[in-house]
């Protein structure tokens, strides 16, 4: 219970202060532990991020906040963001300031991508709102999209109102580092990532029962990777496809 009004209070403070902030905190959920970042749409920042002017992907999170900073902005979080082919292009739907990069993927295939149902993170702004969404493939498809700003495609889904996905074993002997996204029915975005493996299920469980998000994606395993000044992360690794971050002013 403390935990849950520690992110009520996340979410209350950004909608007072209407600035965007970093809020990341270490939890132990499980015998396993994580870092879980909150933020609110509506006064937060979040964009996503796969190129540069030049067309070449960003790569890393210092290479985001070098292109920032001729802007006078900065990252005060960041993730990767979904799955992403040899080339760093996005295997399935990817948004960008509104510009649909690549088309939203309903094909059959291998690999967690295709371990239907997937699903799609979007940040919505239409008339001075903002919003995020976390929804199933064909839950997307069936919605109107008129305002996506970014939006990102990944699989599985680890929480399906309210349901963790059917495919994910208790028991499974499938153990790696995770990361993922959920939206709280009050609208707060809540990103978590592990600090050691994991199985599935009970990565999906942290999103339902402790994180209280009915819906749930997961971004990506093993290449799971943070940036979180507050928390001393700026996770090292191979060059990643899509980024998500949370850009405030700099200083």
């Amino acid at each position: 219970m403390a935990y849950r009004r520690f992110l009520a209070g996340l979410a209350a403070a950004a909608l007072t202060t209407g600035g965007a902030h970093a809020a990341c905190e270490k939890r132990d959920f499980a015998a396993a532990n994580y870092a879980i970042c909150v933020f609110n749409p509506q006064a937060d920042d979040i964009r996503l991020f796969l190129n540069n002017a030049d067309g070449a992907p960003y790569g890393d999170f210092n290479t985001v906040n070098t292109a920032l900073a001729p802007r006078g902005e900065r990252l005060a979080f960041a993730m990767n963001a979904g799955m992403y082919h040899k080339d760093r292009t996005p295997v399935g739907l990817y948004v960008e300031a509104g510009a649909e990069q690549k088309q939203i993927s309903t094909r059959d295939g291998p690999g967690n991508f295709h371990m239907l149902p997937n699903g799609v993170f979007w940040i919505s702004a239409e008339d001075g709102a903002r919003g995020a969404q976390v929804r199933t493939t064909q839950a997307y498809l069936k919605a109107a999209h008129d305002g996506v700003a970014y939006a990102t495609q990944s699989g599985p889904m680890l929480v399906i109102d309210g349901e963790v996905h059917p495919r994910f074993l208790p028991e499974s002997d499938s153990f790696k580092r995770r990361n993922g996204v959920g939206v709280r029915a009050d609208g707060a975005v809540v990103f978590a990532i592990s600090d050691e493996p994991v199985r599935f299920y009970d990565f999906a469980r942290l999103f339902r029962d402790e994180l209280e998000t009915p819906n749930a994606l997961y971004l990506d395993g093993t290449i799971s990777r943070l940036y979180a000044p507050e928390l001393s992360r700026n996770d090292p690794g191979l060059a990643m496809g899509p980024i998500v971050g949370v850009v405030i002013d700099g200083e």
